[in-house]
């Protein structure tokens, strides 16, 4: 990848720029190029979408979804240290890479970006999961973005792909796989990270549907699906208890055995639920 871009390997480029990772800011780089670029052609062809990718670091990714031909790569990187290197990519890529110097989630980069939109990146851990969420809910849908190829915890990646009946399912496999097809498409060990984490580490790639698998009131479906697993090991009637006026009725309503847990029910099971208990609010 050295070769093709004319940019020093990575690690030549940390050491220069002096970016030790920070815990505080959930940093793991990855190193190898080869991998980097093989992540990014799990994103789909790059080459007539302008590309989102937060948390940058020294740019690895970032190297990788350019070499692989993104139209065109907004940057979001947080830590100032990671600037000067990434400013060094922009330059052997004219007019094709834009960095912004922000926390992910306190701005809206997607207005940086011309549709169709991509969304890449090796997620810091510690905001992975909230980016996510919002961009599985946005208030409309389908949403600016076509695909999603993200880095997390093994354990998260195992949550977004759960299948009802798994421990891991829960809130976030039903979001996902509402509107989305999701799969794992790659496991990296720890070693394969600077610093190496404890954990494994995964890429899910997340394509938007045209519409959600079933019809239900977005917000009311949150809401049912976070009171159901909050409390996952106690029968529906009790976990629902404050969110509808006579739950087990509208349980009854969507076909649910007012007896059964959280994780026993399934995606269109939760729509129905929604559904039953939108339509309770509106005759009230």
């Amino acid at each position: 990848m050295a070769t093709i871009d004319g940019l020093p390997p990575l690690r030549e480029v940390i050491a220069r720029h002096g970016l030790s990772a920070r815990k505080s800011l959930g940093q793991n780089f990855l190193l190898d190029l080869n991998l980097t670029a093989k992540i990014a052609r799990m994103a789909g062809d790059l080459s007539h979408s302008d590309v989102l990718e937060i948390g940058p670091g020294p740019g690895g990714l970032t190297r990788g979804l350019l070499a692989e031909g993104a139209r065109r790569v907004l940057a979001v990187e947080k830590d100032d240290r990671c600037l000067p290197a990434l400013s060094e990519i922009a330059g052997a890529y004219p007019g094709r890479l834009e960095v912004l110097n922000a926390d992910a989630l306190a701005i809206d980069p997607l207005a940086h970006l011309t549709p169709p939109i991509r969304i890449v990146a090796n997620l810091p851990y510690n905001v992975g999961t909230e980016l996510l969420v919002r961009w599985l809910t946005p208030p409309a849908w389908p949403p600016v973005w076509t695909s999603l190829t993200l880095m997390f915890q093994k354990e998260v990646a195992e949550r977004i792909v759960a299948r009802p009946g798994s421990k891991a399912y829960g809130r976030l496999a039903i979001l996902a796989q509402w509107r989305c097809d999701a799969r794992i498409v790659l496991t990296l060990p720890p070693e394969a990270f600077t610093p190496p984490p404890k954990i494994h580490s995964a890429v899910v790639h997340l394509t938007a549907l045209p519409e959600p698998r079933h019809p239900a009131d977005p917000k009311v479906l949150a809401r049912v699906v976070a009171a159901a697993f909050n409390q996952r090991r106690k029968m529906l009637r009790a976990s629902l208890k404050g969110v509808a006026p006579e739950i087990e009725a509208r349980l009854a309503e969507a076909g649910i055995d007012p007896t059964a847990r959280a994780e026993e029910i399934g995606l269109e099971g939760f729509c129905a639920l929604a559904r039953a208990v939108a339509a309770a609010a509106d005759a009230t």
